[in-house]
């Protein structure tokens, strides 16, 4: 279904990056708040880090947000990676932007991100690989904490499916976790 992850990981650091990489995935859209760091913080070492490692072993790197130029043009700067604010995820046009920009196949893209009704409905719409990370700060705006109530009950039936169907990956059990 459109609003399902293909993959779900506790945290963007338990990410197997290689094998993905060797399956032909050739970049990686981002969104950052609390997906990278907590809502409004700067990149720190351990995201800058990631990054870098991931554009040594050769995947494109940038950042799709809804929030202003103010918050998201430093935060990649000092990632050195391209980047869409104001994307108004889930609608196609600033996740189409980024693939057009990254000049790699839409099937190539990893698309990782917090947020089922925004990040991961808006990758799925548009052909990418989708990925659900476990938010990085539970503090949030109370519009997020809104709207994760019916991402929580959608994913209590996808993950009830997915245990009914002999899914019992460790990803998904550190994910629960979270």
């Amino acid at each position: 279904m459109v609003i399902y992850p293909k993959e779900e990981y506790g945290s963007v650091y338990q990410i197997p990056f290689d094998e993905y990489y060797k399956n032909g995935y050739r970049a990686i859209i981002f969104d950052i708040d609390n997906t990278l760091v907590p809502h409004g913080a700067p990149a720190d070492r351990k995201s800058i880090q990631l990054c870098e490692r991931l554009k040594k072993m050769g995947f494109k790197i940038c950042f799709l947000s809804n929030n202003n130029k103010k918050r998201v043009e430093p935060f990649a700067k000092t990632m050195d990676a391209g980047y869409r604010c104001n994307a108004g995820k889930p609608f196609k046009k600033g996740y189409l932007e980024m693939a057009e920009n990254l000049q790699v196949e839409r099937e190539k893209i990893l698309f990782i991100g917090d947020q089922l009704f925004t990040d991961i409905l808006g990758a799925n719409r548009v052909g990418y690989y989708s990925i659900l990370v476990g938010r990085v700060n539970r503090k949030e705006s109370v519009l997020v904490v809104l709207k994760r109530i019916p991402e929580r009950i959608s994913m209590y039936f996808y993950h009830r499916k997915h245990k009914r169907h002999g899914d019992n990956s460790e990803e998904r059990k550190e994910a629960n976790a979270s």
